[in-house]
């Protein structure tokens, strides 16, 4: 008798591992049609088999410009960020152990902007002079100078947050609310900046804070998958320390995890993503919120799958947003980091409400 209900759990478990990747690589296979649709979507008015003609460098010359040159590197930066962005806010609730925790109510995202801009505007010399020549904001523009200054400042974020964490015994709820706190002090910070920058500063600040895929190009892609795929392999290697971590974490001690090292490394790399993300793309708000809550109820808490489920659904979420900016904007494509936040507010709110007893 032991032996057969041994045997039936492990084939109940074996149907479940099944119907969790055939879930997945269901989002997959609709990743890569909306991949397809992005490429083929824009004011030029190419039909679909001139677009995958181009797409391949056959055709007419302008033809092959826009698809290769600014539909392809676009798609691939929503593909990209997308999965960067929703698996870090994956990882900040699983090692929080906060369902409300994401680069956009922690702060992550506001302090990335803020390092953005202060590189644009300070450090090239947007307060002194600039001749209101936009060729003296090089440096500041320069996307490796102002990564690393938007990473400092997104780590900074996060490490006050967790120093919040340490000093008292603050609720997940409280949490959140220290992280909108910061989040709102970096964005003011971030306004201040930008009021005692020249027009042309302001002007070339003001690019980094939308979310805008249309800045996307090869190298900017080439160097958001380096960072997004070193971290979702470390991810991945960590997973069954995140599903320890979720029962208790003094289980999860008892296991030999040091909870402390998991969380300064979760939370390290997640901060890069979202600062590399950031400040190549400017804000995408609600991707680390959506994804993760939306994975959680359709293939469970397991890491082994929540990870991979995240990752297609963020590139999914993020490609269908920036196909709809594209559509409604009439030729020009509409900043789609609006159109994540129009899809993330009603969403959070159902999140609040939703919970038992309306509690929040």
């Amino acid at each position: 008798m032991p032996d057969e209900l041994t045997r039936n759990y492990r084939n109940e478990l074996a149907k479940s591992a099944g119907k969790k990747g055939a879930i997945i690589a269901t989002i997959s296979a609709l990743v890569v049609l909306l991949f397809i649709v992005a490429l083929m979507v824009g004011s030029s008015n190419m039909n679909p088999i001139d677009s995958l003609r181009a797409l391949f460098g056959q055709g007419d010359v302008a033809e092959v410009r826009i698809v290769q040159q600014i539909r392809l590197p676009r798609a691939l930066a929503a593909l990209i960020a997308g999965a960067g962005l929703s698996c870090a806010g994956l990882i900040m609730q699983s090692t929080l152990k906060n369902p409300m925790a994401s680069p956009s109510t922690l702060g992550v995202s506001n302090a990335a902007v803020f390092g953005a801009n202060l590189s644009i505007i300070g450090f090239a010399g947007g307060f002194l002079s600039t001749g209101g020549r936009i060729t003296n904001y090089d440096f500041g523009m320069n996307p490796f100078a102002t990564s690393s200054v938007a990473f400092l400042f997104a780590l900074a974020s996060t490490f006050a947050v967790l120093a919040l964490c340490r000093i008292r015994s603050f609720s997940s709820e409280t949490v959140v609310l220290a992280g909108i706190a910061l989040g709102t002090v970096w964005t003011a910070l971030t306004t201040l900046l930008q009021f005692y920058a020249t027009d042309v500063g302001l002007s070339a600040a003001i690019i980094w804070t939308f979310g805008d895929l249309g800045r996307a190009t090869f190298q900017t892609d080439f160097i958001m998958l380096g960072v997004v795929a070193v971290s979702v392999v470390v991810f991945l290697l960590l997973q069954w320390r995140f599903n320890a971590i979720a029962a208790d974490e003094t289980v999860a001690a008892s296991l030999g995890v040091k909870v402390d090292v998991l969380r300064f490394v979760s939370l390290l790399l997640s901060s890069l993503i979202t600062a590399v993300c950031v400040s190549y793309l400017g804000i995408i708000g609600f991707l680390g919120i959506i994804c993760p809550h939306a994975m959680r109820r359709i293939v469970g808490n397991n890491h082994r799958f929540l990870i991979p489920a995240t990752l297609f659904s963020g590139s999914f979420l993020l490609l269908f947003s920036d196909i709809v900016s594209r559509l409604i904007g009439g030729g020009s494509a509409l900043p789609v980091g609006a159109i994540t936040a129009l899809l993330g507010g009603p969403f959070f709110l159902y999140l609040i409400f939703a919970r038992k007893g309306g509690k929040a």
